[in-house]
């Protein structure tokens, strides 16, 4: 039993870790769209080009040629396309501007939304009747946003209204990011997906703006800016959340997804001048527990559903 615990305590920890990355990501992707003024094509083609390439060198060295069967079915290939330009590339689009027209902090807030989103997408095309937690969560998470873009003055928006829009989308996106890849995970490495699915959107996002035209003053800032985004927003994180899985189960993993809006959150305020009041603290508080709320309610539900 000790050794059980002692494991579940390990995944928790590295899964904490890959989710307090996406966090530090987060905060320097509003430097670099604010302070640096970096053309979001441009950004968005390196970024995306140049991940894809490692996540594929890594997987070539994991798993050698079989990285290439995910192209031996068109259905695959659909839905690798589908995940490339709906999941990834508009959620990353979509992502940028809310942080751009905004702040990360509240961008990472409306994008942790995907979860309710995927059970409204569920009601929509699938019919399928939804949950009281579910309705629960639901209520909760639209009272916590709603304290995290008023911050208390309900008269007027904290936020500029193209970055709550925005940021909107970014949560529908990152459901689509979630929902999409899922039939080529029943016959891929979960890297390998995401690996081809990162160059495809990077090949596509250099169609409409070559990385090697129009370059932007290139500055340490800008370096070390852009390989953070890229290492500490795509590559380590994932890896360290494969790796939490050998030790605890998805859905214990999956709770410490709450980690990435508080370290924004609290990066934001230490490093951007974010001023944060006890009323969007609050709001924060609101939507995390109604994410947890909604992803347990979820899991007693499946668990009857087997039983």
């Amino acid at each position: 039993m000790q050794t059980n615990t002692s494991k579940i305590i390990k995944g928790i920890f590295w899964a904490a870790i890959a989710s307090g990355m996406w966090g530090i990501s987060g905060t320097v992707l509003q430097f670099i769209s604010q302070d640096e003024t970096l053309p979001i094509s441009w950004f968005l083609s390196v970024r995306t080009l140049g991940a894809g390439i490692i996540l594929l060198t890594i997987s070539f060295i994991k798993y050698r040629w079989q990285i290439f069967d995910i192209f031996k079915s068109w259905r695959l290939i659909g839905w690798l396309l589908a995940y490339a330009v709906l999941g990834l590339m508009a959620n990353l689009i979509t992502f940028f501007i809310s942080v751009k027209t905004g702040n990360a902090a509240a961008a990472t807030i409306l994008q942790y939304l995907s979860p309710l989103f995927i059970v409204l997408g569920s009601l929509v095309f699938k019919k399928q009747k939804p949950f009281t937690s579910d309705l629960i969560s639901f209520l909760l998470s639209l009272a916590g946003v709603f304290l995290v873009i008023t911050q208390g003055n309900f008269s007027q928006l904290a936020i500029p209204l193209a970055s709550l829009l925005w940021g909107i989308g970014s949560g529908i996106t990152a459901a689509c990011y979630i929902v999409l890849p899922k039939p080529v995970l029943r016959t891929a490495s979960p890297i390998v997906v995401l690996g081809w699915g990162t160059f495809l959107a990077g090949v596509f996002f250099n169609l409409y703006h070559p990385f090697w035209l129009e370059v932007p003053t290139i500055t340490p800032a800008v370096v070390a800016s852009v390989g953070t985004v890229i290492l500490l927003g795509t590559i380590l994180p994932f890896s360290l959340l494969l790796y939490s899985l050998h030790f605890a189960p998805s859905d214990v993993v999956s709770i410490m997804d709450a980690v990435q809006p508080i370290v924004t959150s609290i990066l934001s305020v230490i490093f951007l001048s974010l001023k944060m009041n006890w009323v969007e603290v609050l709001g924060i508080c609101l939507v995390l527990i109604a994410i947890y709320y909604l992803q347990r309610g979820r899991r007693q539900a499946e668990l009857e559903n087997i039983k």
